[in-house]
């Protein structure tokens, strides 16, 4: 495995971080980002497991319990099919209006109505289970025992409303309403302890259900033909009383009209406008008759189509024309003088004679026809105006009599219309189609539906995990420990100098004195980085504290000091803990003298300092408790002990006492050349350890970083690089 990774630079860039508190490391994807995630939650559930393991063990328990004590419940069904529209028998509408193809509001209304309170009541009503002191106590009704004793009903018919009330709540407590998806059929389901009763109830159900439709139909269409029967009987006076208005103003102002012709599909018809109209037609044909007559006594040189048409004149005209023509011959032999020729002079004049008469009597006749047709226009023209100004009276005096003609048709229009529809909705109302059907009745159930034990325990498995997950989160969130050694610059904005592993049962100091071991390897990356925290190096001066007692800052001090003397430097480690020393007890010395004798005045520096066996390094123990150890830390002695022992030592490591409650540890490190912070992992919290690093900025000392002691890896998210791997290349026997 590689080495553990840390941060050592103080302005470093903080890592982005998700929703869920885990760090991603700058240039990471989004999946890498998704898999740490993942491997958080893991993380958490692997510590947290026991925690989850004992909230699924207490839902399993749970759910065995009420599994025991849950009465079992036998649930019956029924299938009832609800159709859109009635069966029309009958081909005339009902008063309720019909639904479309689409109508979803029809079926969540019948669904409402299945699962009625009054629908329940008359469930309860039709059984008799208001006075069925057993139906209370199966559903475990205690009111029901001050309404029944000894299985008769104590109070009157008082409260029978209630009980009724109150069986109906229970019933529709224990009803299901299922509509079976893209169809017309729903389930009917009522669950109780008794299977008979459950099937009972079912069945009845249904049956007053579609009795309950049927009688709402019935007293809508009762409703409507009352409310029709009101309304014909007030159509029929008004209309009764519009039509003697009618009458009485048509006798009054002498109006007759005629009926107009069926075919015509128009209204009355005024006498004067029917004279008038015929009289129009006779008056143009009598004009056209003048025209005519006229246009012929008007012909030209008198000649007229008549006497050209005359057969008696044209018969003369053939004669004379024949004895003109027998004449000429004759003038051409003989003299005018000559005997027939005088005759046939004679003929033709007395054929001109009578050709003469003939064109006047019928120049006569078309005079006379003239004038008669002349006579006749006029007569036809005056009786016209006449009858104009009788109609435009009549039109006057027709205004309120079309008024109440219009009347009379509109009442009439409407008793037409309503007499019509009372009769349609007599017929439509008679008629007992329903659109609810049984197609499945309820059955007795031979099995309980109620408890589910295979169900109840996988629900319980389910709830348990989630709950117990969410509990561990919850703790996570609440555990303000530092865990995460990624987290840590992004906390407190100081470096991590390195993480130290919890040593397992193992003395601390021993695994020290092995250069391969883990803790050894752990504390050698410290010292690395205490490399690069000076431009020289090391600090020559360090204090090493932390925020409470227990979190591992002797065995830090005492092991930084043991690594930097295997380097060859000069390394003394001072106890300054004086109120609570360890370290002589760590090297197997007294502490009868140390550093409280140097502060409080002893000169005697190499007579302080300890040299054990097999150890690289110098040890001043912290020496007598004295009275106050603040006060002989305040003075500059503390300074000046450091500079003699400079003189003496590379490295003077001073294991400070803890920062919280104590002046000490700021004294020392305002004093050093550098502090380091040690923090216990998963147990320091979060807001002491950022008062205490606050104290000791306060006091002017210059933090050089912190170590993680006690760390874990198995107990931080996964996928930073600090899984330990110390034993890389190490053989099977030679680990500490």
């Amino acid at each position: 495995m590689n080495e553990m990774k840390f941060e050592v630079s103080r302005g470093a860039a903080l890592a982005p971080r998700t929703a869920e508190g885990v760090r991603l490391e700058p240039g990471v994807s989004q999946q890498a980002g998704v898999a740490a995630l993942v491997g958080h939650y893991l993380n958490v559930v692997r510590r947290r497991k026991w925690l989850m393991l004992g909230a699924v063990v207490a839902a399993l328990i749970a759910a065995a319990i009420v599994t025991l004590l849950t009465k079992p419940m036998y649930t019956a069904w029924g299938t009832v099919e609800i159709q859109r529209e009635n069966i029309n028998i009958v081909r005339v509408a009902g008063v309720e209006p019909e639904t479309g193809v689409a109508d979803m509001e029809f079926y969540q209304t019948q669904y409402g109505l299945l699962q009625s309170r009054s629908l329940a009541e008359r469930v309860a009503t039709d059984m008799r289970l208001y006075d069925n002191p057993g139906f209370f106590e199966m559903f475990g009704f205690s009111d029901a025992e001050d309404w029944f004793e000894n299985g008769r009903v104590r109070v009157g018919a008082s409260t029978r409303e209630l009980r009724v009330a109150k069986a109906g709540d229970i019933l529709l407590r224990h009803l299901f309403v299922s509509p079976v998806r893209l169809s017309r059929l729903v389930t009917i389901s009522f669950a109780s302890p008794d299977p008979a009763f459950s099937t009972r109830v079912v069945n009845v159900w249904a049956q007053l259900f579609i009795r309950t439709t049927l009688e709402r139909r019935f007293e809508a269409t009762s409703y409507a033909r009352q409310f029709l029967e009101q309304r014909l009987g007030q159509l029929r006076g008004r209309l009764d009383e519009s039509e003697r208005q009618l009458v009485a103003y048509a006798a009054r102002e002498g109006i007759v009209n005629l009926p107009s012709a069926p075919q015509t599909g128009a209204g009355e018809r005024s006498i004067i406008a029917d004279t008038l109209s015929s009289l129009n037609r006779e008056l143009a044909a009598a004009t056209g008759e003048r025209l005519r007559a006229q246009s012929r006594v008007g012909a030209r040189g008198g000649v007229v189509i008549e006497a050209l048409e005359n057969q008696a004149i044209t018969g003369l005209r053939q004669r004379r024309a024949e004895a003109a023509a027998e004449y000429q011959r004759l003038m051409v032999q003989f003299e005018p003088a000559y005997p027939p020729a005088l005759a046939l002079r004679e003929q033709i004049t007395q054929l001109d004679r009578s050709i003469a008469q003939e064109e006047a009597r019928v120049r006569s006749t078309l005079a006379e026809t003239y004038r008669s047709a002349t006579s006749r226009e006029t007569a036809l023209a005056s009786e016209v105006h006449q009858l104009e100004s009788s109609l435009l009276d009549q039109r006057r005096r027709s205004i309120q009599y079309n008024i109440y003609q219009r009347e009379v048709d509109t009442n009439s229009q409407l008793y037409a219309a309503l007499l019509q529809r009372y009769k349609e909705i007599g017929i439509a109302g008679g008629v007992g189609v329903n659109n609810i059907s049984i197609v499945d009745p309820a059955k007795i159930p031979d099995r309980p539906s109620s408890p589910r034990i295979l169900l109840n325990f996988v629900v319980a498995l389910g709830f348990g995990t989630l709950a117990g997950f969410a509990l561990a989160m919850l703790l996570e969130q609440m555990d303000e420990a530092i865990s995460d050694p990624g987290e840590f610059q992004e906390l407190f904005d100081e470096p991590l100098l390195g993480a130290v592993p919890r040593t397992k049962g193992e003395n601390a100091y021993e695994m020290l004195a092995d250069p391969k071991s883990d803790l050894s390897e752990a504390y050698l990356a410290v010292q690395t980085s205490l490399g690069f925290s000076t431009d020289h190096g090391v600090p020559r001066s360090l204090s090493v504290t932390s925020t409470r007692p227990g979190e591992g800052k002797s065995t830090s001090a005492f092991a930084i000091a043991t690594l930097l003397a295997r380097t060859g430097k000069r390394v003394l480690l001072v106890d300054g803990d004086m109120r609570s020393p360890s370290i002589h007890h760590a090297a197997g010395i007294d502490n009868k003298q140390g550093l409280s004798n140097l502060l409080a005045g002893d000169n005697d520096l190499a007579g302080l300092i300890h040299r054990t066996k097999g150890s690289e390094i110098a040890i001043m123990t912290a020496g007598p408790p004295p009275p106050s150890a603040a006060e002989l830390l305040v003075g500059d002695r503390f300074v000046s002990v450091l500079e003699e022992l400079g003189k003496s030592f590379d490295h003077i490591i001073v294991d400070s006492p803890p920062v919280m409650g104590l002046a000490d540890a700021p004294l020392l490190a305002s004093h050093t050349e550098g502090t380091i912070f040690v923090i216990e992992s998963h147990s320091t919290k979060l807001r002491e350890a950022r008062l205490a690093i606050g104290r000791l900025k306060g006091a002017q000392a210059r933090l050089l970083g912190a170590i993680l002691t006690k760390f874990e890896a198995g107990r931080t998210t996964y996928g930073y690089g600090y899984e330990y791997g110390y034993g890389y290349g190490r053989k099977a026997g030679d680990a500490a």
